[in-house]
């Protein structure tokens, strides 16, 4: 069968791999010159089942108020007539109950882990190097009870075998040295001893290799205008500006330019963009070997080889990805706060990208109502952690196979 793949960020390039296993023809499009120069070009860099707290928790609302008044406050809603906002928002509220915030947080932990696994067996498989670091990633606390208290929430997640352990400062410091400027401000940390870290880019680009050697066409610099339908069932081909292109199957994996899609089509899947930070600046000789996430701070840090990333914020409006200065100056003074000789900071290459976020924040997988349609896309902040996983089930979908995990959100 012929299958045109939408999008060749992680979760598009993934999934091109494993239909590809299954002895499908696979052709990728996208509207960049390469794989992975959008949200999966900059992202944090973890791959992290140990941060897979659901953001529709019961604290949301409140820091969502806040941001409204005060700009420090790393998650901003950005108030505007947007009836998609509006309707994502509500469905986002539906989900802040502590019951909910509590399933939602399992279901994505679940999926994080199986995607671990198979990351490991793709990286097997195809030998790519991205700059992993498989020491685990510290999650970095200032107060003492602050830090008793996420250990406590990780029970669920340590009750289904993730190695969890609480380090208090000294420890914290002999493992990560290069936190020693913060120890008369930490408490300690909590090590998740499976998480892992690596340059998303770097291996999505690695692997749209080896799916080219697996016979995978790509087409780069093509824009997708929209999908034409025969009858009222049916996709028949692609309309781009480069022409039309035919297919068998059509997945949609572009990520939170998805709903743009498909709306067309009346398949209005629950993505809205978050708009994120990111300065990637040379390490220098204090920069950390760990990865981690300072908690208070909604900072997190990975080390790619020579460069040195500092993450942050999630602004909801819109489909803006102007870099504003203000976000790069503020993010610039966390990073040299965190390490003030962990880089370069004045050579420091800012970048924003947009988060395909659901109110639950489980991605969308599966066929569509249109029977040779199918989504895999809305993977929010953690595609990178989720991709390999969400793209071995897919394939399972796809070829009618019992997959391992059944609890995604309606395809539309």
């Amino acid at each position: 069968m012929k299958v045109v793949i939408l999008g060749s960020g992680v979760v598009g390039v993934t999934t091109a791999w494993f239909l590809a296993r299954d002895g499908h023809r696979v052709t990728v499009i996208d509207r960049r010159p390469g794989p992975a120069l959008e949200t999966s070009y900059g992202n944090a860099g973890l791959v992290s089942p140990g941060h897979a707290q659901s953001w529709a928790s019961p604290k949301a609302p409140g820091m969502l108020l806040r941001s409204l008044v005060d700009p420090r406050v790393p998650i901003r809603l950005h108030p505007r007539l947007d009836f998609r906002l509006i309707g994502w928002g509500a469905r986002f509220l539906f989900n802040c109950t502590p019951a909910r915030a509590r399933a939602n947080t399992l279901r994505k932990y679940t999926l994080c882990r199986y995607s671990l696994d198979a990351l490991h067996d793709v990286v097997a498989e195809t030998g790519i190097d991205y700059h992993r670091h498989a020491g685990g990633i510290l999650y970095l606390h200032r107060d003492a009870d602050r830090l008793e208290a996420a250990f406590r929430s990780m029970r669920p997640f340590i009750d289904r075998g993730l190695d969890v352990r609480v380090l208090r400062r000294d420890a914290c410091l002999a493992l990560e040295p290069a936190l020693a400027p913060l120890a008369s401000s930490i408490a300690g940390a909590v090590l998740c001893g499976q998480d892992e870290s690596g340059d998303c880019h770097l291996f999505t680009a690695g692997l749209a290799e080896a799916c080219r050697a697996a016979g995978v066409e790509f087409r780069f610099d093509t824009t997708v205008r929209r999908l034409v339908t025969v009858g009222a069932n049916r996709i028949a081909h692609v309309e781009t500006d480069r022409g039309d292109i035919a297919g068998d199957a059509w997945v949609v994996a572009m990520g939170s330019y998805s709903p743009l899609l498909l709306a067309g089509l009346g398949i209005r899947p629950p993505i809205y963009p978050l708009k994120g930070y990111a300065l990637t600046a040379p390490a220098r000789g204090g920069a950390p070997a760990m990865s981690g996430v300072d908690e208070e701070g909604y900072v997190a840090w990975s080390r790619f080889g020579d460069r040195l990333r500092i993450t942050s914020f999630a602004e909801l409006g819109g489909y803006d990805t102007a870099i504003d200065p203000g976000r790069v100056a503020e993010l610039g003074a966390k990073a040299r706060a965190l390490f003030p000789d962990g880089a370069d900071w004045e050579k420091a290459e800012p970048w924003c990208g947009l988060r395909p976020m659901t109110p639950t924040g489980m991605p969308v997988i599966g066929r569509s109502r249109i029977d040779n349609l199918w989504l895999n896309t809305g993977h929010g902040s953690l595609g990178w952690s989720m991709s390999c996983g969400s793209a071995r089930i897919f394939s399972d979908l796809f070829a009618g196979r019992p997959a391992a995990l059944d609890f995604f959100p309606n395809a539309g």
